[in-house]
Parts: C-alpha cells; structure tokens; sequence
C-alpha cells in the first residue's frame, strides 16, 4: 500500500483552502479589516465531523446574512468530550480543510473549549447562526450577540440530512 497523496496546496479558481484556515488572532485581525471596510461578520460553529447537506445548506444561509463567514469547530478533544468514544471520525484538520473548500467560507477556526463562547467574546460577530435543531433560546452566546445589537438567525433544517441520520 501506498502512502497517502498530499491534497494539493492551491487549485485553479480561487484561494489556496488552507490559507482559510486561521487561529484566533488571524482571524481577529482580519475581522477587524472587513469591519472597517464596513462589512458585517456571520459565524456559526459546530462539530462538522460528518459533512452532510445540512451543513452545506447551514453554511449557505450564514454566509447569505453577511460579508464574510467565519465558520468555528471543535478541537478533536472538545469532539471527543462531547460526542463519546470513537469520536471524532474525522481530525480536525481535515475538518477544517473540507470546510474551507466551500468558496462561501471565509474563515476556519477551532476551539477546545465545548462551547464556542470564548470565541464569541473575541469576534463579536454581527450575525450567530445555527441549524433548524436549535432554537434561539438554546443557542450558546446568543445572549452576548444581541447584547450589542447583533441577531442571531437559526438555519431551517434539510429533512433527512442530520449527522444523527448518518450513524452518529
């Protein structure tokens, strides 16, 4: 058997996917030019270890509320905490590549923590969403974001197409 082919670094008709993929400070510095460019900031967050169309369509309605996207997920160990043994099937780097690979993601990031507050507090994006399974009483920092006249939107759910529908 072979050793695995590395993905290759930048294909034709847009930015290299991995330079989308940035710690808290690179992602704050380019948040902080897009706002004095007078953009507005959309960011969800999630596991993501099992794309699905859910999670495309999930990414489409957040990247549609704003001028750029930032799309945080767990660390390995925050998906392992909170999804159990065996979990996640997926490391997060490849996690974060797939999801950069969306021409409508802006930004990746991660956390380790199990709640994506820290990252809130820091970004302050103008727009939280999150998928059809919340609701906005439910949503992790919604609180925070409204506070300072951000909104949050909750993303309709894609019958069928669940993480839990694919074995979680």
């Amino acid at each position: 058997m072979s050793a695995r082919p590395e993905i290759p670094a930048g294909l034709p008709g847009g930015p290299d996917p991995a330079s989308k993929v940035v710690d808290l400070a690179a992602a704050r510095a380019r948040l902080d030019a897009a706002r004095a460019a007078g953009q507005q900031v959309a960011f969800t967050n999630g596991c993501f270890d099992l794309l699905h169309t859910g999670h495309a369509r999930l990414l489409q309605t957040a990247r549609a509320a704003a001028d750029l996207l930032v799309v945080a997920i767990n660390s390995d160990a925050s998906v392992a905490r909170l999804k159990g043994a065996g979990r996640p099937r997926v490391p997060a780097a490849d996690r974060a590549y797939m999801l950069a690979l969306y021409p409508f993601v802006d930004l990746v990031t991660s956390f380790d923590e199990d709640d994506p507050m820290a990252l809130l507090e820091a970004l302050r994006p103008d727009v939280l969403v999150k998928g059809g399974d919340y609701v906005p009483d439910t949503v992790v920092g919604r609180d925070l974001v409204e506070s300072y006249g951000g909104r949050v939107i909750i993303a309709p759910m894609v019958p069928g197409r669940s993480s839990s529908s694919l074995g979680e």
